[in-house]
């Protein structure tokens, strides 16, 4: 489901107190889809067809007295009309595309444009290496962490993998602002109390970043 207005203040305002507590840089990216998955297109469209084609058979086989030409040429037309909007339901429809949608593809495509927001937005500059970035991937609902040198040792990877877990159940049931404050919350209790050094106040907007919704 897309953010709304009050959602975008919520994860803002939770966004600045966390960094006020830890005095860490935060950026959360909401992205629709993080590729075009074209794949995802053309195997709802051979899902469709095969399915139609596969309804069309038995109807033969069990009432071969129906079979006429006229009939051959509907069933033709009824298996590519219905494996188009297949295909098109897979271009406009979120939850039919996830169908057709590797979750390994999904999780390495998420990866990589978590890595790209990382470096196209310099979240690399703080002084303290101290920025953390939060993606959430709508369509594959996907979530990827990166954390900035700065806070890499003081929290393992089993440990952000949790907070991703207390994120993606969230995100699944479409509550995605939800997903984002747990997150959050769980990142601040992660990261209390460690040694971390202090930057800079508020480099980054604090307003979560809308991309492709």
């Amino acid at each position: 489901m897309p953010l709304t207005t009050a959602d975008k203040d919520a994860i803002q305002s939770r966004v600045t107190a966390l960094e006020r507590s830890l005095g860490i840089e935060v950026v959360t990216v909401v992205a629709g889809k993080c590729d075009d998955y074209p794949e995802t297109v053309w195997k709802a469209f051979a899902f469709g067809a095969v399915f139609t084609a596969l309804i069309v058979v038995v109807a033969d086989v069990l009432r071969p007295d129906w079979v006429t030409s006229a009939l051959v040429f509907t069933s033709i037309v009824a298996v590519l009309a219905v494996g188009a909007a297949s295909a098109l339901a897979a271009v406009y429809v979120p939850s039919f595309a996830r169908l057709f949608l590797r979750k390994s593809r999904a999780a390495v495509e998420v990866a990589q444009y978590a890595n790209d927001q990382f470096m196209a937005r310099e979240l690399f500059a703080t002084p303290g290496r101290n920025a953390l970035l939060v993606v959430v991937g709508m369509l594959e609902h996907c979530v990827v962490i990166l954390p900035d040198k700065g806070l890499r040792d003081h929290v393992t990877t089993a440990q952000w993998d949790e907070v991703i877990a207390r994120m993606t159940g969230r995100l699944a049931a479409g509550a995605t602002r939800e997903a984002l404050i747990a997150g959050l919350d769980a990142v601040e209790s992660l990261l209390r109390g460690k040694a971390i050094q202090r930057g800079p106040a508020n480099l980054f907007a604090d307003t979560p970043i809308v991309d492709g919704q």
